[in-house]
C-alpha cells in the first residue's frame, strides 16, 4: 500500500503551523511533524494533532441539500445553483444590491475569499465582511490608523530575542499554544514577561509579574503606564522626534491623570504598573501581544491604539525582539482582510470610500462601476435584517448563529430573511437555518494560500478529494457568479493568485512556486526577487509622511454595569482544547471527551455564599438571557468576576453586542450577570 506526505497548514488559530498528511489510497491516515517550519518547529496543539478527526468526520456534510418544510432535500448541484443564483437576483431585481450581504470567511483561502468579495462588488453590492469584525476590526481601523498597517510587526519566532514581552488581553499559551514555545525561550534567555488579565491563566503562570485588572479597565492600565513612562524619563525622545507625530497632545492628555488614579480604576497596585511600565519601557527589546482582551470592548479601537501609543513613546517598534503583536484568532483572519472580504476596504487596504480606489479596481476587474463604502459590517448587516432592509445573504464558512453576541437577536435577523445560502462543511447552526445549503471542500480538499498572523503566506496544494459531491469554495462561488451573468470565468486557484499579485502590491512577489515552500513568505514582498520582510517599519512607517501617529487616547467605561440584580462582571474566551463554535473540534472524540460542556468558573468564596458546589449545575443570566453550565470553582478568578468559554451551549446567547463606534466590534468581554444554583432559578421563574 502505498503511503505520500503533503504539506499542508493548521486550519486553526492563525500561527500557521506546518505539518504533513499522510495519505493512503486518497484517504488522511496521519499527520507527520515539521520540524523545518520556521514558526512551529514541528509543534502542533491538542486541536492541530486533531485534524484527521475533521477530515474524516461521519457528519461531513457531502450533497447540496434544499429546505423542504422543516427537513431538508438532497438535489444536484445544478439545481442548488440555480437556486442560489435566482435567490440572490430576486433580491437584485427587487430590492437593489444593499439588500445583498455577503459573509466571508477566515477558515477559507485567500483566492476563495478575493473572489467573493469581486463577485459581492461587482453584484454592485458594498457589504462585506468576516469574522475579523468580532474580533480583530479595532485592530485594521485601530493599529492600520497609528502605524499605517494593522498587522504583526515581527515575526513569531522574533520573541526569542525579546528582552520584554508584555501580554495583555490574550491568553496565548490557550490560545495560540505554539507562540508559548517561544515566549519561554526569551524567558531562558532572560527576558521578562509581563501579563494583564484578569484570570489566572496557563500565560499568567509564566509572568514575572502578572497585573490582574478588573475587567474593562485596559485602558485605564495602560494610561497608568504611559503616565509612568513619562515620568519616569523612560520615553524614548529620539524615536519620538524622529519617527512619531502626536507626542506633545498624548503627554497632555495624560497631564490631569496620574500611576494611583489609574491603579484605582483597574485594581492593581501602583507599584505593579510602575514596574510594569520600567520593564517594558526600559528594556533594550519590548514586544507587546495583545488579542481579543483588548479588541472586544466598546472603546476596543481606542484600547488597540493606547497599545501602539506605549509601544511608540518607548520605541519599542521597527527592531529585532520589539513591536507590535496582534495575536489574531482564524488560521486565514489575515489573509481574508487583505484580499479586501472587509466593508472598509478594498484588496491590498483600499480605502472603500475613496472613488480612487473605486477607479483602479473598476480597471482592473474590467466592470463600468463598482460600489463606494463603507458596507455594512457583519454586526450591521444583523441590525438589517432585522429591520427588513437586508433580504438576502451569502454566508460561506461562518457560523454568526453560534458567534454573534446576543445570538438571540442574530437567530431572528437570519430567519426573517427572504434567502439565505449558506457554504459548510458541517451542518452548523446557521446552515441549519438556510434555504440552500452548500458542501464545500476543507482546508486539506483544495488548493490555495493562507496568510497568517506573522504576514506569512503558505500555499497548500490539494491533499486529498472532498467527500461524497462537496466542492472546491472557489468552484462553487465562480459557478454561481456564471449563474448571475458576471462572466469571471471559472478560474483555479493559482490563476487567482495571480491577479491577487497584480492587485495587492504587498503580494507582488507572492508566487505559487515561491508560498509552495515550506515557510512561505512574510508581505510586504513587492517584487518576485524580494525575499519578503520579517520586521516591519526599520526605516519608515507607511503614512502619508512616513511617521506613525500617536493617538490621543481616553477610553469609555464597559457599556454594562453590575447592579443587585446581576452583581458579577462575565468575561469569556478561549480554552486550549477547542476553537470558536467547535464545529470542528467536537467531532473529535479525545477533545469532546475531555472538554465537552459549557463551564463557569467562579471565585470559591463567591460561589460557597451563593451555595453552589463543584460542578453543580447552574444558570448564568444576563439582561439578553440565560444559559445552563456546570460551576468549577477556582482562585483564578476574583470575587465579582467570572469566566466561560464561548465554545459550547449557546454561550454567545448572554454575551453584549454593544459596539466600538469605531470598529463596530461588539463587546463580548464584558457583561452583567448572575448565577444562580438550577434548582433556585426555575424557582425564581415560577
Amino acid at each position: 500500500m502505498t503511503r505520500r506526505s503533503a504539506a499542508s497548514i493548521c486550519p486553526y488559530c492563525a500561527v500557521g503551523c506546518g505539518y504533513y498528511l499522510e495519505v493512503e489510497e486518497g484517504r488522511p491516515v496521519g499527520i507527520r511533524y515539521m520540524p523545518e517550519h520556521p514558526t512551529c518547529e514541528g509543534a502542533l496543539c491538542p486541536k492541530g494533532n486533531a485534524v484527521l478527526d475533521v477530515l474524516n468526520s461521519r457528519d461531513r456534510l457531502r450533497y447540496p441539500l434544499k429546505r423542504v418544510g422543516e427537513g431538508w432535500e438532497r438535489i444536484s448541484w445544478k439545481e442548488a445553483l440555480d437556486l442560489v443564483a435566482k435567490g440572490l437576483s430576486e433580491s437584485l431585481r427587487d430590492h437593489g444590491p444593499a439588500s445583498l450581504g455577503f459573509l466571508a470567511s477566515s477558515r477559507c483561502n485567500n483566492e476563495e475569499n478575493y473572489i467573493f468579495a469581486k463577485m459581492a462588488r461587482i453584484l454592485g453590492s458594498p457589504n462585506v465582511d468576516n469574522c475579523a469584525r468580532l474580533c480583530h476590526a479595532p485592530s485594521v481601523v485601530g493599529l492600520g490608523g497609528s502605524l499605517g498597517t494593522s498587522a504583526m510587526t515581527n515575526n513569531i519566532a522574533d520573541l526569542a530575542d525579546s528582552k520584554c514581552i508584555f501580554a495583555i488581553g490574550t491568553n496565548l499559551a490557550e490560545a495560540h499554544p505554539v507562540v508559548s514555545k517561544w515566549v519561554q525561550r526569551a524567558r531562558d534567555r532572560g527576558a521578562k514577561v509581563v501579563v494583564a488579565d484578569p484570570r489566572v491563566t496557563s500565560t499568567s503562570w509564566m509572568a514575572d509579574l502578572h497585573l490582574r485588572l478588573r475587567p474593562g479597565t485596559d485602558m485605564d492600565l495602560l494610561r497608568g503606564m504611559m503616565r509612568a513612562v513619562i515620568d519616569f524619563g523612560l520615553v524614548d525622545r529620539r524615536f519620538v522626534a524622529e519617527r512619531t507625530t502626536g507626542f506633545e497632545e498624548l503627554s497632555r492628555s495624560l497631564a490631569g491623570w496620574s500611576v494611583d488614579e489609574a491603579a484605582k480604576a483597574c485594581g492593581v497596585p501602583a507599584a505593579d504598573i510602575t514596574r510594569a511600565a520600567r520593564l517594558y519601557a526600559g528594556s533594550s527589546a519590548s514586544a507587546l501581544l495583545y488579542s481579543m482582551g483588548i479588541t472586544q470592548h466598546v472603546c476596543g479601537t481606542e484600547n488597540v491604539r493606547a497599545c501602539a501609543d506605549l509601544a511608540l513613546i518607548s520605541g519599542q517598534v521597527g527592531r529585532p525582539g520589539a513591536g507590535i503583536m496582534p495575536m489574531r484568532g482564524q488560521n486565514n483572519v489575515q489573509g481574508t482582510c487583505d484580499v479586501g472580504a472587509i466593508a472598509e476596504f478594498y484588496p491590498g487596504y483600499r480605502s472603500s470610500t475613496d472613488p480612487a480606489s473605486i477607479d483602479i479596481f473598476k480597471e482592473a476587474w474590467g466592470v463600468p462601476d463598482l460600489p463606494l463604502g463603507p458596507g455594512l459590517t457583519s454586526t450591521e448587516m444583523m441590525e438589517a435584517a432585522v429591520d427588513g432592509s437586508l433580504k438576502a445573504m451569502y454566508i460561506i464558512g461562518e457560523d454568526p448563529a453560534v458567534c454573534d453576541p446576543n445570538t438571540g437577536k442574530t437567530r431572528k435577523a437570519l430567519e426573517g430573511l427572504e434567502f439565505l445560502v449558506v457554504q459548510e462543511i458541517f451542518m452548523t447552526r446557521t446552515a441549519e437555518m438556510a434555504d440552500i445549503v452548500l458542501p464545500a471542500a476543507a482546508w486539506a480538499e483544495k488548493d490555495g494560500s493562507y496568510t497568517s498572523m506573522e504576514r506569512r503566506v503558505q500555499w497548500i496544494d490539494r491533499a486529498i478529494a472532498p467527500p461524497g459531491k462537496a466542492r472546491e469554495g472557489l468552484s462553487i462561488i465562480c459557478e454561481v457568479a456564471d449563474r448571475l451573468g458576471l462572466q469571471l470565468g471559472r478560474p483555479d486557484a493559482p490563476s487567482v493568485l495571480e491577479e491577487i499579485r497584480r492587485t495587492i502590491p504587498a503580494y507582488g512577489g507572492m508566487t505559487r512556486e515561491r508560498i509552495g515552500e515550506i515557510g512561505g513568505l512574510l508581505w510586504p514582498c513587492p517584487s518576485p526577487d524580494h525575499p519578503g520582510t520579517e520586521i516591519l517599519h526599520i526605516e519608515g512607517f507607511p503614512t502619508p509622511d512616513g511617521r506613525a501617529k500617536i493617538a490621543v487616547v481616553r477610553g469609555r467605561p464597559p457599556a454594562e454595569e453590575t447592579s443587585p440584580e446581576y452583581p458579577i462582571l462575565l468575561t469569556t474566551g478561549r480554552i486550549v482544547l477547542h476553537y470558536n463554535n467547535a464545529a470542528m473540534t467536537s467531532r473529535s472524540f479525545p477533545l469532546l471527551r475531555r472538554e465537552g460542556d459549557l463551564h463557569v468558573e467562579m471565585n470559591r468564596e463567591e460561589a460557597s455564599a451563593l451555595g453552589i458546589s463543584e460542578d453543580d449545575p447552574v444558570v448564568v443570566s444576563t439582561r439578553r438571557g440565560e444559559v445552563e453550565a456546570k460551576a468549577r470553582l477556582t482562585d483564578r478568578v476574583i470575587p465579582g468576576v467570572a469566566f466561560m468559554p464561548f465554545h459550547f451551549n449557546d454561550a454567545n446567547l448572554i454575551t453584549s453586542d454593544a459596539l466600538d463606534p469605531i470598529s463596530k466590534i461588539p463587546e463580548y468581554k464584558v457583561a452583567a450577570c448572575r448565577i444562580s444554583a438550577k434548582s433556585e432559578e426555575v424557582l425564581r421563574r415560577r
